[in-house]
């Protein structure tokens, strides 16, 4: 059985340039120091306005639900997903 595909919605300039700020000051989780919030939020915003006036239009997935650790079915699940369990 294949999976959904989740719908992709359009990302907003904010969301571009926090990614692309954090990015520019973390490896991963790791912080570096070669670059200040202020340069990585500078050049954050300029690259957005950038890809902006190119026409690039940047695609993000939903925000995932909560996670669920219950072991307790819930009571709106398909019947599919029963069967399986």
């Amino acid at each position: 059985m294949t999976q959904p595909v989740d719908p992709l919605l359009n990302a907003r300039p904010e969301e571009l340039a926090d990614a692309l700020q954090h990015g520019l000051r973390y490896d991963g989780r790791r912080r570096v120091h070669d670059a200040d919030e202020f340069m990585a939020r500078l050049v954050a915003e300029r690259l957005v306005v950038h890809l902006l006036r190119c026409g690039f239009v940047l695609m993000r997935r939903p925000a995932p639900g909560a996670p669920d650790s219950s072991r307790h079915p819930h009571p709106h699940r398909r019947i599919e997903d029963k069967d399986r369990s």
